[in-house]
């Protein structure tokens, strides 16, 4: 595979990464568990990385997002994460599963205790079913989470959001069963719940539990009615401000009390009320929490030709391994590239240092020798070249794997000539993204160009069919007319996308 920039490459894979198939979006799925807790089948909605069928690499495992009132919040947090993991190259967050839970019955579910009534509150109507908290907990933790865990690539790292009665949820797990979550973000909780008898306990174990390793965020709205200022809030005792008056308490015995070694931040929103909060708290709580997983890049990372680079990722990934509490790798594309860089400056020693460590942290991975046998091919090393494509053609049958083999052993291998790459020529417009590609022929070679995507040579491996030069897992096949094409198949990692003819 030849080199491709990082910015490029993290565009093309992160391109689809929503399901899309028969024009739908999909980004996620219905799941169900039976809960003989809770005496009633809870629906879940589940995301998943690259969760199109291909997509996945089978060794890849992902720390688990469980969010509350998740019919209400479930597109945006998705969006959010895979904004923050995939898109651009961005790894300012890990990419994660989602398991956003829907209500059935809110108020049992998300309070804690029972009471009658808390007027002005509730009425007593709106707190007949109140209390269940302890037992949706329990459906979490021993029935959903275990079913989670069997069905789908997670990784031990739990974290969990909850807004209004789903932060007061937040509270009571992470002062009742502190260990059941690695990280917690509540938002705008109603800590005025039982006339802040509730707020009165979690402050009693909040002063004596220990959280090492637990991070917390806490968003507060401004729920204040017009003319109240948080000047004016201090000296306030009346109903309407006892909803931002009890986070605020809650917010100032937190920080008072670091001794329990609980990673905590907060903010106030002046501009953001109960309804508008979550989005933005979300938002800055995945940052506060996953502060320590960004790799930040700088020039000399591309420029330099020493092997600096592969011991700055492994010191840095070492951080991130202990934070999670288990091994996290670099990722493999994101070397894969950095190596291809190297090799394509003629920095051997680096390119080399690079996709060994690809090779010691992913062995199952096909992609990992094909690329140290393009850096032996380049280095004239045609024996250990010829091995390591062997070793890689037994794990992935790639084609284009199998064309660099057999030339090098000297084999004939399939090609076109300009002219007959002509008839492929031609401009497509996708059916289920907006993107437009353009076919050329330049160098006596099919280029295939999308804006924003970048410039690809396309390697024919079969009348019609052609892989990307330098990217595996991506096959580009042509519907023909006669000897014109009106249209494309590209199956690739994360989807299959069809594309015809521009009128």
């Amino acid at each position: 595979m030849k080199y491709i920039s990082l910015i490029i490459l993290s565009i093309i894979i992160s391109l689809g990464s929503y399901a899309q198939t028969d024009n739908k979006i999909v980004i996620g799925k219905v799941d169900s568990v039976y809960s003989t807790i809770l005496k009633e089948q809870r629906k879940v909605w589940v995301y998943v990385p690259n969760m199109k069928t291909g997509g996945q690499d089978a060794g890849q495992r992902y720390p688990v997002v469980y969010l509350l009132d998740g019919d209400g919040h479930f597109e945006s947090v998705v969006g959010m994460i895979q904004q923050l993991s995939q898109v651009n190259g961005n790894t300012v967050v890990p990419e994660m599963i989602i398991v956003g839970i829907p209500n059935t019955d809110r108020t049992r579910d998300l309070t804690p205790t029972h009471i009658a009534s808390d007027p002005p509150m509730m009425d007593s109507n709106f707190s007949k079913t109140t209390g269940g908290g302890e037992n949706f907990t329990a459906f979490m933790e021993k029935e959903l989470m275990p079913h989670i865990d069997s069905i789908y690539p997670t990784q031990p790292f739990k974290m969990l959001i909850g807004h209004s009665f789903g932060g007061l949820t937040v509270m009571n797990i992470i002062t009742n069963h502190a260990t059941l979550f690695n990280a917690y973000i509540a938002i705008d909780p109603s800590m005025w719940y039982d006339k802040e008898q509730f707020l009165k306990a979690t402050e009693k174990k909040l002063s004596t539990q220990k959280y090492n390793g637990v991070s917390m965020y806490l968003g507060i709205a401004n729920t204040m009615s017009g003319g109240m200022t948080l000047e004016k809030l201090k000296k306030d005792t009346t109903a309407d401000t006892r909803h931002i008056r009890s986070i605020f308490a809650m917010d100032r015995f937190i920080k008072a009390n670091p001794q329990n070694g609980l990673k905590y931040a907060s903010k106030y929103y002046p501009d953001d009320d109960h309804g508008s909060v979550p989005l933005t708290s979300e938002y800055d709580g995945l940052r506060f929490i996953f502060k320590w997983y960004r790799f930040k890049f700088i020039r000399a990372d591309f420029t330099d030709s020493g092997t600096a680079i592969v011991q700055k990722m492994q010191q840095h990934y070492q951080t991130v391994s202990k934070e999670f509490g288990f091994k996290v790798s670099p990722p493999e594309m994101q070397i894969n590239g950095l190596g291809y860089n190297a090799l394509s400056q003629k920095q051997y020693a680096k390119a080399a240092a690079l996709f060994e460590m690809n090779i010691a942290n992913y062995p199952k991975s096909g992609n990992v020798y094909d690329s140290y046998a393009d850096l032996l091919a380049a280095k004239k090393d045609t024996i250990n070249a010829i091995a390591n494509y062997q070793k890689a053609l037994t794990m992935t049958n790639s084609a284009e794997t199998k064309q660099k083999l057999d030339k090098l052993q000297g084999k004939a291998i399939f090609t076109l000539t300009a002219q007959e790459l002509g008839k492929y020529v031609g401009e497509f417009e996708f059916e289920a993204i907006s993107l437009i590609a353009k076919t050329s022929i330049k160098e006596n070679a099919l280029w295939i160009f999308a804006p924003g995507q970048g410039d690809f040579e396309l390697v024919p491996l079969s009348p019609d069919t052609f892989g990307i030069k330098g990217i595996q897992g991506y096959k580009i096949s042509f519907e023909m007319d006669g000897d014109k094409a009106i249209g494309l198949t590209s199956t690739q990692p994360n989807g299959i996308y069809k594309a015809h003819v521009k009128k």
